[in-house]
C-alpha cells in the first residue's frame, strides 16, 4: 500500500452524532481535502444513505465505524451495579427538562456486522476504525473488497498490535484531541485526565515502531500544528476541533456557540455523557458527574434524552460539548477558509 494513499494533507475527521454530514464531507473535498463520514450510532440503512449521499456529490471520502468492546456486552456485574447507581442519579437531572432516564440498554453493538457486511457488498475507498481494532478476518475481508484500512491508535503497544492486522495505516490520536478517545488498551495507573507530552512526540515515537503511513490527531488547529506533525513522520494530519464551528459543519448552533464564549476556560476527559473518556469543555454536567462509570454505550443511552432535552433548552451546560485542547483557536466560516488557512 503506498504511503500516499490519503492524497491530501488535511483529513476531516469523523464525528458521530451529526457533525459529519455528507455535505461537509463534500465541502472538505472541494477545498482539498479528505472527509470521513461517521457511521456510530447509526443503522446499517442510515449508513448506506450516506454513502450514496457522497457519492452522488462527487466528493472523496472514507467511513468510520465503532468496534464494539465485548467485554461490555454486556457489563459485568459490577458494572451493571455502577449503571444503575448512575441512572439514579441522573434523575435528578432529568426533572430539570420533565424527561425519563431510560432503563439500562446492555447489548448494543453498534449494529456492527451489519455494518461489516454492507461495507463488504459495496465497498468505500477509506474504512477507518475506533475504539478497538476490527480483526485479522475483517481487515483482510474488506482489502479484498478494495478498501484500505486504517486503524485509530493512541499508543506505541497499540500501534503494534494493530499493525499485527495487517492494517493498510494508522490514525495516531494523542490525548489533546476532542471527543472520544480511541484508546482500547489499559493506561498505566495515575495516567487519568492528563496530556502526556505532545502529538508530534507520539508520532515520532509511533513512527519509530511501525512502518506504515500515519496520520496524526489531537490538537492540531493551524498550519504549525501540520507542518509539525509532517515533520514527526505523519503523512497527513486529521481535524475535528478546527472544523467544528464551520458553516458546513453539522454541529449544533449552541455547541458552536460555546466554543467561542469565554464562559468555558477549559476540557477535560470524562466519562458523564457515554460512559468513554471524551474531551469536552467542562460545563455543570461534567463537574456534577465526576464518577460516571466506565459503560460504554450504556451511559450513552441513559444520557440521551438529558442531552436531547438540553439541546432543545438552549442549555450549554448541560450539553456534550466535545472539543480539543485548542478550541479556542476554532474559527467560523466556511470549511474553505479554514482549509486555506490550514496550508498557508
Amino acid at each position: 500500500m503506498s504511503h500516499d494513499i490519503f492524497g491530501t494533507r488535511i483529513i476531516a475527521a469523523p464525528m458521530a452524532g451529526g457533525t459529519s454530514t455528507p455535505a461537509f464531507v463534500k465541502a472538505v473535498h472541494d477545498a482539498g481535502g479528505l472527509g470521513f463520514l461517521a457511521a456510530g450510532y447509526k443503522g446499517v440503512e442510515a449508513m448506506q444513505a450516506e454513502i450514496r449521499s457522497a457519492r452522488a456529490s462527487g466528493a472523496r471520502f472514507g467511513m468510520n465505524v465503532f468496534v464494539p468492546d465485548s467485554a461490555q456486552l454486556p457489563p459485568s456485574a459490577e458494572v451493571r451495579a455502577q449503571l444503575e447507581d448512575y441512572r439514579s442519579l441522573l434523575r435528578v437531572d432529568a426533572l430539570r427538562y420533565g424527561v425519563t432516564v431510560p432503563p439500562l440498554r446492555l447489548d448494543d453493538d453498534d449494529h456492527w456486522q451489519g455494518k461489516v457486511e454492507a461495507l463488504l457488498a459495496d465497498p468505500v475507498e477509506l474504512v477507518s476504525f475506533a475504539f478497538g481494532l476490527p480483526g485479522t478476518g475483517v481487515v483482510r475481508a474488506l482489502q479484498r473488497a478494495g478498501s484500505a484500512v486504517l486503524a485509530t491508535v493512541t499508543t506505541v503497544a497499540e500501534a503494534l498490535k494493530a499493525a499485527g492486522q495487517g492494517v493498510d495505516a494508522l490514525v495516531v490520536q494523542h490525548g489533546s484531541a476532542g471527543g472520544h478517545s480511541a484508546a482500547f488498551q489499559p493506561r498505566p495507573a495515575g495516567s487519568g485526565c492528563t496530556v502526556q507530552g505532545t502529538t508530534a512526540e507520539l508520532i515520532a515515537s509511533v513512527r519509530g515502531a511501525v512502518a506504515l503511513p500515519i496520520v496524526a490527531a489531537g490538537g492540531i488547529m493551524d498550519a504549525a500544528g501540520l507542518v509539525g506533525a509532517q515533520a514527526a513522520g505523519a503523512q497527513a494530519a486529521q481535524l475535528g476541533t478546527a472544523f467544528l464551528r464551520t458553516e458546513e459543519s453539522g454541529a449544533r448552533k449552541l455547541h458552536k456557540d460555546a466554543l467561542a464564549s469565554p464562559h468555558f476556560t477549559q476540557t477535560a476527559l470524562t466519562r458523564a455523557f457515554t460512559g468513554r473518556p471524551a474531551r469536552a469543555l467542562v460545563n455543570e454536567f461534567v463537574r456534577d458527574h465526576p464518577d460516571a462509570p466506565e459503560a460504554y454505550p450504556a451511559v450513552h443511552h441513559l444520557t440521551a434524552p438529558l442531552r436531547a432535552a438540553a439541546a432543545a433548552a438552549g442549555d450549554a451546560e448541560r450539553l456534550n460539548l466535545w472539543a480539543g485542547t485548542g478550541w479556542q483557536r476554532a474559527r467560523p466560516g466556511s470549511v474553505a477558509e479554514v482549509m486555506a488557512a490550514l496550508l498557508g
